[in-house]
């Protein structure tokens, strides 16, 4: 059995990555090996680099090459399975399993980051959730404090608890320095899932992350 997480989040540019990153740190200080993956990526910055990969790449206990990090990667920034299509490929479901569960076997806690959210498309008939089942790996849901996150969120939360899929519970990410008032307060009333922890606006490490 792989040990590690999956983590999501309510949509894109909610922090995934600075979450995964900061995880990764987490166990590393602890002493753990992990490795910290983006199998699929899609959007490549301006200057022509893949930040979300470099991020978690350097993060991962040792450092993960670019090729051990990242599976597919596509310029467009636009959802991966048709930035695939436009590229005149397509993202081989058994490749990715066995992508992550190769790195798995050399670390002692795996992280996976996808991209989008849990109903983000990679494939034909075929979407995160389904991969995100077939990997075994428990749910981080990564949610964006800003505005419409409490939808959102519990949204992504209801998928989940409805589906039966393997569910850590939540992280909050303060990616606008200023919040909605009450939005955090009301995600903790009414989110289901276990609050895991935060990450403080522009910080790199979790506060009061709890993960075994």
């Amino acid at each position: 059995m792989i040990a590690g997480y999956f983590i999501t989040g309510t949509d894109t540019e909610v922090g995934k990555t600075r979450v995964t990153a900061a995880l990764a740190r987490a166990f590393a200080k602890r002493g753990l090996t992990v490795a910290a993956l983006k199998p699929y990526a899609s959007g490549q910055d301006a200057d022509a680099t893949w930040t979300d990969i470099e991020q978690l790449r350097i993060a991962s206990h040792p450092q993960l090459a670019r090729n051990e990090c990242n599976l597919y990667r596509f310029a467009p920034p636009i959802a991966p399975h048709w930035a695939a299509k436009l590229a005149g490929q397509e993202m081989d479901r058994a490749r990715m399993t066995a992508f992550v569960q190769a790195r798995a076997q050399r670390v002692e806690r795996i992280l996976v980051e996808g991209a989008g959210g849990l109903l983000v498309p990679l494939g034909a008939g075929w979407d995160t959730l389904d991969w995100v089942e077939e990997l075994g790996l428990p749910l981080i849901l990564v949610v964006g404090l800003r505005l419409g996150a409490i939808n959102h969120a519990r949204l992504s939360e209801a998928v989940i608890l409805q589906r039966g899929a393997p569910y850590a519970g939540w992280i909050a990410n303060h990616c606008q320095e200023q919040v909605a008032a009450g939005t955090l307060e009301t995600l903790q009333q009414w989110m289901r899932g276990s609050f895991l922890g935060h990450l403080p606006f522009q910080a790199t490490e979790l506060d009061g992350v709890t993960l075994p």
